[in-house]
């Protein structure tokens, strides 16, 4: 579990830390969205995310869903720190306080979270995971090209992308152990993949669409919660003995937290 600890927290500083480089990129001069992406700390930023993506993925193999869920939302906190250092953002009171209650939140999770779950799903829920990814695709779609729809569209999308990062989440845990060519025949893979890449354009689309908090918010949200319960109810997920109070404290002081950073969950915005 110790490895799996330290590489959830590894995802969460590559996570915030390429959200900043990013940023860096779209603010080194003026041009399109396009030329943006091809500088250098734009690119770095990828990679960085990449990197933070992969960590993730092998950390959900070994510990528990909730705490994993909550060090990725945790990446807000880092993104914030590390733009009033490299970005001159000055921080607000309030803000700092976010942080310090995210770290509170994280601490009291590594102190009550147990080993992760024995349960791994059967070929059915795979199955039908694979199909829940096909579904939010959907809806997310249908949403996006309903430009008409204005109010709250941020927000709505926002939370598809974040059940979308959460079914990620649930599916990297469902794989079996990797074997070649075997994993190619595992919906859990494809259920990766395909929610990864829906979640990642409608987040694009939400931000563009409206408020960058609202679209955040939602998302942390829609990724963190239901992972969660899932992986307690369904997978065996647990706690320390008597420690499941602390558990829930923790979870919820760190998203609370998460989500008052959520203005600093879009690399391209005005952070002035």
């Amino acid at each position: 579990m110790g490895l799996g600890l330290l590489l959830a927290f590894c995802a969460s500083v590559c996570m915030g830390t390429a959200t900043v480089l990013q940023a860096m990129g779209a603010r080194m001069g003026p041009g399109s969205p396009v030329r943006a992406m091809c500088r250098w700390p734009f690119i770095a930023g990828v990679a960085v995310d990449t990197l933070g993506f992969l960590a993730e993925l092998v950390a959900l193999r070994s510990v528990p869903l909730f705490l994993v869920e909550a060090a990725v939302a945790s990446s807000l906190a880092v993104t914030a720190i590390v733009a009033s250092r490299v970005l001159h953002i000055r921080l607000r009171r309030a803000e700092w306080g976010a942080v310090v209650a995210v770290c509170l939140g994280l601490a009291l999770l590594v102190v009550a979270a147990g080993r992760e779950g024995s349960g791994d799903g059967d070929a059915t829920l795979s199955w039908a995971v694979l199909g829940g990814s096909v579904g939010l695709a959907l809806v997310g779609w249908a949403v996006g090209a309903r430009a008409r729809i204005r109010r709250n569209r941020a927000a709505v999308l926002g939370g598809l992308a974040g059940l979308s990062f959460g079914l990620v989440a649930v599916a990297a845990r469902l794989l079996p152990e990797f074997t070649v060519p075997g994993v190619l025949a595992e919906p859990a893979v494809y259920a990766v993949i395909l929610s990864g890449i829906a979640g990642y354009l409608m987040l694009i689309e939400a931000v563009q669409a409206g408020s960058v908090t609202a679209a955040t918010g939602a998302m942390v949200i829609g990724e963190t919660v239901w992972p969660a319960m899932f992986g307690v109810i369904w997978l065996g997920d647990d706690t320390r003995h008597g420690l499941a109070p602390v558990a829930v404290a923790g979870f919820a002081v760190a998203i609370v937290g998460a989500l008052a950073l959520a203005r600093f969950g879009e690399a391209e915005q005005d952070y002035a």
